[in-house]
């Protein structure tokens, strides 16, 4: 399992000097399988750059896992260059809770007034698979979703090939129950013995004070969560986009710093723009 960073960053793209080093596109990630299948976790504006590649290498088909539908994961959506390559699959995986469908909520922000070409329009063949049950088979991968305590829901999703699994919990706020969340309980074992967790990390506990509710995590509950799972490496994700590379850095330094009082052997690191990781 090959997973990429396309997007780290939370709320919106950013751009400036003081973000070069962990990125200012949006939540995306890239899971490529043993076969070098690729699976997608979000359309934030990463997206853009990800479709790209796609298109260079003339891969004919990818899925997607969307966690929700908040602006900045799906954002990059309408961008995504293989939508409109009619040799193209897409198979796009939704939730059955959710009111509307996934497809339906990606046409809405796809036709005027908010953008020119309508998503009827696109020449990629679009498939959208409904799930419902607890796990579910993507490509070789094994896809196991639980729902995010965040507003307006969403899912978080373990993904496992080859007894090797990662976890991705963004838009997660560890210390708040939202309408159809789990508990901390719920994430700790979900958790539990991953090789990979990423988990939100957006604010510090002073900025928090002004937050709490806002669906987002104190860096140091993500640390902790990783700590009591015994999770093998954790990567602090969603950074705010008001947080330089200078900020972030302390951030990571300070939870080294609590992982070594700890005489624990986890690796912690922030997760930036074009990082790749092998599991």
């Amino acid at each position: 399992m090959i997973i990429q960073c396309w997007g780290a960053r939370g709320s919106i793209p950013v751009s400036g000097k003081e973000f070069i080093h962990y990125g200012g596109d949006t939540t995306c990630m890239e899971i490529r399988s043993e076969n070098d299948d690729v699976l997608i976790i979000d359309a934030g504006s990463g997206i853009r750059n990800l479709g790209q590649r796609i298109i260079t290498e003339k891969k004919r088909s990818t899925a997607l896992l969307l966690t929700h539908v908040h602006w900045d994961h799906i954002l990059g959506f309408p961008f995504f260059k293989p939508l409109y390559q009619k040799s193209h699959y897409l198979e796009i995986h939704g939730d059955l809770s959710v009111r509307k469908t996934i497809m339906e909520i990606l046409g809405e922000i796809m036709k005027p007034p908010f953008f020119p070409i309508n998503i009827d329009s696109t020449k990629a063949q679009i498939h959208y698979q409904e799930w419902d049950q607890k796990s579910f088979p993507v490509y070789s991968f094994t896809v196991e979703p639980i729902p995010l305590s965040h507003p307006n829901h969403g899912n978080g999703y373990k993904i496992a090939e080859n007894g090797k699994s990662f976890v991705f919990l963004t838009d997660n706020e560890l210390t708040y129950h939202h309408k159809g969340g789990r508990n901390y309980e719920d994430y700790l074992e979900f958790s539990r013995n991953a090789d990979l967790l990423i988990h939100d990390a957006e604010y510090t506990e002073e900025e928090y004070k002004k937050t709490k509710t806002w669906g987002h995590s104190i860096y140091k509950d993500a640390l902790q969560l990783a700590l009591d799972a015994d999770v093998h490496r954790l990567g602090l994700f969603h950074h705010h986009p008001e947080r330089s590379d200078d900020d972030i850095d302390r951030m990571v330094l300070e939870c080294r710093d609590i992982i070594k009082k700890q005489n624990s052997s986890l690796e912690c690191f922030a997760v930036r723009q074009g990082m790749e990781i092998i599991l």
